[in-house]
């Protein structure tokens, strides 16, 4: 068989790399002598998605964006299957799915085994629909409580984003290939197309990058480069960022592509970064380097470096994709609800509890449920991150379960039916009009006129003006972007206000995907719970923490102000922003400002306590050994955090860093010692290029919280790298 071109057509050609490769052959060698063989066409076609640019609108326009993996650099006549890319990351984005708690409110269970096996639930259900590549490892930095896809990150701190984004990568490449996203700087949502962030090398390399590298690091297959521009480049066209860093620093040898339409402004300036594959459509390179390689402006070499990267990463990652296709009865199975359910358990998070929690079912006979909230399957934001289950516990679904012999009345808003009942909780909060993915057309449709390719013909045209005359709601200015402020909406403050007005004993529970400010109206609640956008379990979950039935260990992955103008500016539509080297708890600690909820903050129905900390040296690195106790009647899970500082340090720096984490399940009135991997490399500072080590004491804090006053506490000193035996952890298998 031959294709029109008349050439041999060899559809084993791939498979028998990859057969060659695992009979011990030179991996390298093998792809090169493919690569070899393809045409200058079949090159060009692998630098891009394999979507013609119109048609992937006019599909989107008519069918939704989330419903079939996009493809990219497929090679039909070698075998060179190419990628097939499916969305995150509260769950495979191909509608139906198991619909986790959003990446946010995983960060409060601070628990990366958890999240290991959610990474695997969501790679087998991405693997059924038909892709091989999981786009939902987001580890943008919570730089501000207010960008608006907060929701689709972990939190604040660079440890705890990495180890909990690494999981889930390794998780999800159990089964297929993952992407880490949005590299780099990419922590504001409204101005994301055209902002520039000022970054110097020291806020870049200690806090806003250690996360990428760290997922990096345990072997993730594809990294997404961002929309906005880094000192002054595109995040695509940056070569420092792709190149400098990414690959020569840190050793990536995988793919790296662009994010979605606009991701690319200059196809020559892609390729001299080190950019793989343009990403979603046939569009800026498929238009631009036929002419850039005829003019000499891009070499074939150049192209060939490409695609050797594209099928070196394919033929390692063949195995995942060789593998048997998962049957249909795994999306949304009973192992993988049950798993979301865990999730949201150990997501929620009781920030204030004047002693009202847990209520007692045997003794609860009225709860008066208020807001329209507690109806609402109020789940995330509706753009590329959207996961629809095929059912959902709303909050008034899991109170009505969780106290089966109450009478539970709700009500949108009359605060009347609180006057006789026991307690009154009232659900309030943000959803996806309020925050989330941002369609910016006054931005975008320029760009469109500036960079989308000619239309094939009048046919297609036609259609396209068709689909946009006739869905004007596809194209009209959808709501989301990020929040103007950290209070809930006013109404909602209100209603809390009048609840409590009637019932001193009120709950208040939070929906949303970071943090609020609570000011307005705390002093007026018995209890306040965190419940986040809590996935198709959280009802039952948060049922199930109200009336005790689960402890409550879930922490805040964030610092919350008491007043939001004390944290760093954050301006929704802008062309520039700076990132330095503080935010969040470190910025308030620095400040002096007061937190009402610190870092790490989170309450349980127990009592726990710090006992000691002491460390010792271990293969991987440093470890804390910490004993913690459970002074309380019940059982109960908390979380150790270790926090590290350099008390005589010349540089500036912040106060504490988070250096390790663990769990502890401790059964009442008993103590326990949990074994806590210290990553110190955290205490580097980055100057002209390299990593320096300050000599002198370091203290080491075990802590329920960040600044816990009842921290069990370890001193040493250091001459030369505190503790390391070496400056990384080692990936993993």
């Amino acid at each position: 068989m031959t294709n029109n071109r008349g050439l041999a057509a060899d559809a084993d050609a791939f498979a028998e790399l990859v057969g060659a490769w695992a009979a011990g052959n030179d991996l390298d060698q093998l792809v090169a002598a493919l690569v070899g063989r393809m045409t200058s066409d079949e090159k060009l076609s692998m630098l891009d998605a394999d979507l013609d640019f119109w048609e992937g609108r006019i599909r989107a326009l008519s069918m939704g964006p989330n419903t079939r993996p996009v493809p990219a650099a497929q090679c039909d006549r070698l075998g060179v299957p190419g990628l097939a890319f499916v969305d995150g990351p509260r769950g495979m984005a191909i509608s139906p799915g198991t619909c986790f708690p959003v990446s946010m409110a995983r960060g409060a269970t601070f628990d990366p085994v958890l999240e290991f096996e959610i990474g695997e639930a969501i790679g087998r259900e991405v693997r059924v629909r038909g892709g091989d590549l999981f786009g939902g490892v987001c580890v943008n930095l919570l730089r501000h409580p207010a960008w608006g896809r907060a929701q689709e990150t972990y939190g604040e701190d660079p440890h705890h984003v990495g180890e909990m984004g690494a999981a889930l990568s390794r998780g999800a490449q159990q089964h297929v290939m993952a992407c880490v996203k949005h590299y780099a700087l990419n922590s504001m949502e409204t101005s994301r197309h055209r902002v520039d962030v000022t970054c110097d090398e020291r806020s870049l390399h200690e806090v806003y990058l250690p996360h990428f590298r760290r997922i990096v690091e345990s072997g993730v297959a594809t990294v997404m480069a961002a929309y906005n521009s880094v000192n002054g480049d595109w995040c695509c066209h940056s070569r420092r960022l792709v190149t400098d860093i990414l690959r020569d620093e840190w050793g990536f040898d995988g793919v790296v592509i662009t994010d979605f339409i606009f991701g690319i402004r200059d196809a020559v300036k892609s390729v001299e970064a080190g950019i793989d594959i343009e990403m979603p459509y046939r569009m800026v390179r498929m238009q631009h380097l036929p002419v850039a390689l005829a003019e000499g402006r891009v070499t074939w070499s150049q192209i060939d470096e490409i695609v050797h990267r594209i099928v070196r990463t394919l033929a390692r990652f063949e195995h995942l994709r060789a593998a048997p296709v998962p049957d249909e009865s795994v999306v949304a199975c009973a192992e993988h609800v049950a798993l979301a359910l865990r999730a949201a358990r150990e997501s929620i998070v009781v920030v204030e509890n004047n002693g009202v929690l847990p209520l007692d079912p045997t003794v609860v006979s009225r709860i008066a449920v208020l807001g329209a909230l507690a109806r609402a399957a109020n789940l995330g934001d509706g753009g590329s991150s959207d996961v629809v289950p095929p059912y959902s516990v709303t909050p008034l679904d899991g109170i009505r379960q969780a106290f089966p012999n109450a009478a539970v009345v709700a009500s949108d808003g009359d605060v009347g039916i609180a006057a006789d009942a026991d307690v009154a909780i009232v659900v309030v909060g943000v959803t996806k009009d309020e925050e989330g993915e941002f369609l910016d057309l006054d931005a975008q449709l320029p760009l469109l006129d500036q960079f989308a390719p000619p239309f094939a013909d009048d046919d297609q045209r036609r259609r396209f003006q068709y689909l946009v005359d006739h869905q004007e709601e596809a194209l009209a200015e959808p709501p989301g972007g990020d929040r103007r402020s950290l209070r809930l909406p006013l109404a909602h403050e209100q209603l809390i206000l009048d609840t409590a007005a009637v019932h001193p004993r009120t709950v208040v529970v939070l929906t949303g995907g970071s943090a609020f400010v609570t000011e307005a109206w705390r002093d007026a609640v018995a209890a306040v719970v965190m419940a986040w956008y809590p996935g198709m379990e959280g009802g039952t979950a948060l049922g199930e923490v109200l009336a005790g039935v689960v402890d409550p260990s879930g922490h805040l992955p964030f610092a919350v102000p008491v007043d939001e103008g004390d944290l760093p500016e954050f301006v929704v539509e802008t062309d520039r922003a700076v990132y330095g080297l503080f935010h969040g708890q470190w910025w308030l600690d620095r400040n002096g400002s007061s937190v009402r909820y610190p870092f790490g903050h989170g309450l349980s129905y127990t009592t726990f306590e710090p006992i000691s900390i002491d460390v010792r040296r271990a293969d991987g690195g440093p470890v804390a050994e910490v004993t913690w106790r459970n002074d309380g009647d019940r059982r109960g899970t908390d979380v150790v955090q270790v926090y590290a500082s350099l008390p005589d340090s010349i540089v500036e720096r912040p106060r504490r860093r988070l250096v390790g984490f663990a769990r502890i399940t401790l059964e009442p009135r008993s103590s326990g010692t949990v074994s806590v991997p210290l990553d110190l490399a955290q205490l580097r500072v980055r100057r002209a290029g390299t990593w320096e080590w300050e000599a002198g004491r370091i203290e080491l804090e075990a802590a329920r919280w960040s600044g816990d006053p009842h921290a069990a506490r370890w001193t040493g000193v250091s001459s030369n790298g505190p503790l390391l035996d070496a400056p990384h952890r080692a990936p993993e298998a």
